[in-house]
């Protein structure tokens, strides 16, 4: 007598766990679209929290940029056997210094040509008569019609408005000279304490890490910050600081009074990408039309330093910066626009330091990855994620 066997049924498992791992995918999604929203408003909120809380966030930006161009200098003397409090009061010691010489050589000779202005503007009239000719007859239409609307708008009885001027140029600049002393104490502690308390910190973050990966990856991502912001400042300060030499001992053979702030405005508007360059074209204009006394000779300064400028811009400065730094001229367009519509001038020159420390901490923690999100899966990309699947 055969026993028959009994038949084990199994258990419908596979659409359980197919119905919990839609139920995470759906979590996972709703977390990422919260983190997706908000970090869209934390970016659209942010520019105007800069710009409204300029004078605090201004000043303690640019005080962190300079000092963490400055960690290198510190670490020079502290492996020198200098003090970390000794060390950072040299390092402030040396940025006052050059900072110093800049503005001597600059804004005295500066406020000189800016008095001549007024003197002058018949000597750029007479400069610029030939070029004003071919324009008579424009401007002679443009006065007909503007005296036409000014004819007729006397009927409504309107009040006019006139604005006063500053009386002088010193009187604005004392106007503003308490501030800005403000706000450079200010900025100097912050380099200072930030520099004296460097490696301490460097150490104490490292160390409070939970793992061993995570340590090991907060001191690259620190020395790579550090690297990247300090060898972009120091080689185009290089470049920029040789290029107004140049420009400067071109214009003194040329007999352009006050060569040395010329070659100092040049320095410094070179900083900034793109725009920098075209204000230092008419600035050069300019002074060579309250100088010589045709429109060619006038033009001779901003035409040889453009030819310099390109030769720079096309051969000096990509081989010198873009053998470790690669940035896309986009990113360098929107920073400017952004940083220069946050905080004007100042943040124009602060625009391409600040954009290498974000993509450099972005590059290690990962951007998020919107197209991936809204396509695919994607939450975090990594930008060596691609180099490394094209090397496998």
């Amino acid at each position: 007598m055969t026993v028959p066997r009994k038949t084990r049924t199994k258990p419908p498992v596979p659409q359980v766990t197919s119905e919990v791992e839609n139920l995470e995918a759906k979590r996972v999604r709703l977390l990422a679209s919260l983190n997706l929203l908000g970090g869209i408003g934390l970016v659209l909120a942010l520019p105007f929290a800069l710009r409204e809380g300029a004078e605090f966030f201004l000043p303690v930006t640019a005080a962190l940029v300079v000092a963490i161009a400055l960690v290198p200098v510190l670490e020079w003397f502290e492996r020198r056997g200098v003090g970390p409090r000794l060390a950072a009061g040299l390092c402030v010691i040396l940025f006052l210094g050059v900072a110093a010489f800049a503005i001597a050589s600059i804004v005295s000779p500066a406020i000189q040509w800016v008095a001549m202005v007024p003197s002058r503007v018949d000597h750029v009239r007479h400069t610029l008569a030939p070029l004003l000719d071919l324009y008579k007859n424009l401007e002679h239409f443009i006065d007909n019609t503007a005296s036409k609307i000014s004819i007729s708008g006397d009927h409504t009885g309107g009040r006019e408005v006139h604005i006063a001027a500053p009386n002088s140029v010193m009187g604005l600049i004392t106007s503003s000279v308490p501030h800005a002393a403000i706000q450079l104490f200010f900025a100097l502690l912050v380099i200072y304490f930030f520099l004296s308390g460097w490696t301490a910190m460097r150490r104490s973050t490292i160390k409070s890490r939970g793992s061993f990966e995570g340590a090991l990856t907060t001191a690259r991502v620190i020395q790579q910050v550090v690297e990247a912001t300090s060898t972009y400042i120091a080689t185009i300060s290089l470049i920029n600081v040789t290029l107004g030499a140049l420009t400067a001992l071109i214009l003194w053979m040329l007999g352009m009074p006050s060569p040395l702030m010329w070659g100092g405005i040049v320095a410094v508007l070179n900083y900034i990408p793109y725009l920098g360059p075209i204000a230092c074209v008419f600035l050069l204009a300019f002074g060579g039309l309250m100088t010589f006394p045709d429109v060619w000779s006038a033009m001779l300064p901003p035409a040889i330093f453009l030819a310099m400028h390109l030769v720079e811009a096309n051969v000096f400065t990509p081989s010198l910066v873009g053998r470790k730094l690669e940035i896309n001229p986009l990113l360098i367009l929107v920073s400017l626009s952004f940083w220069a519509w946050v905080w004007g001038t100042t943040g124009a020159l602060l625009a391409v330091p600040l954009l290498i420390i974000i993509k450099t901490i972005f590059a290690a923690a990962g951007t998020p990855d919107i197209a991936g999100f809204l396509f695919e899966n994607g939450v975090l990309t990594h930008v060596g994620d691609d180099e490394e699947s094209s090397d496998e």
